[in-house]
């Protein structure tokens, strides 16, 4: 599949994954020529001050500027590729602060999930701000959050989860 219709289905699939003023999600292709962490860490930075500037939650983060790249690099935790649709489809579908409450039906944020996966591919890889082995998050902002983000080297995928308490 060429690379534009690899990215016009990845921003399909991401939208799928989008809740208005709840998940925020972005796709793209990185313009530097052969891109790294730090680059996916900018594209995560543009998703959290778009985030930020959203009536819904500006209220809540006054002055808020995201964490600079570097701070956003060492704050990543890599997910294995295999786990990563469920990984993404939870993000996008469990409330972080009522578990019970969902933003979008399992079945639908899983299949538009494991399709993104897919077209990152089996070499793809993701990262969260979650510390999936001790439960702990390293928080990008002031209110609860959930991160994760994939690139195949050439396109990436990413979608944050906001809640307050």
């Amino acid at each position: 599949m060429k690379s534009t219709g690899v990215l016009a289905e990845l921003e399909v699939c991401m939208a799928e994954l989008s809740t208005p003023t709840r998940v925020y999600v972005a796709a793209g292709r990185f313009a530097a020529p052969e891109p790294d962490l730090p680059d996916l860490a900018a594209g995560i930075r543009t998703l959290l001050a778009t985030a930020a500037a959203d009536g819904a939650w500006s209220r809540f983060l006054p002055g808020y500027v995201p964490p600079a790249v570097p701070r956003l690099t060492a704050a990543l935790e890599p997910v294995e590729t295999h786990e990563a649709a469920a990984f993404l489809a939870g993000v996008a579908a469990v409330d972080l602060v009522w578990p019970d409450h969902r933003h979008l039906p399992a079945d639908v944020a899983l299949r538009a999930a494991a399709r993104a996966v897919d077209l990152l591919g089996p070499d793809g890889s993701w990262w969260t701000n979650h510390d999936v082995a001790c439960g702990a998050v390293n928080g990008l902002t002031p209110l609860f959050d959930s991160l994760i983000a994939g690139t195949d080297g050439e396109h990436y995928a990413m979608a944050l989860q906001l809640a307050d308490d």
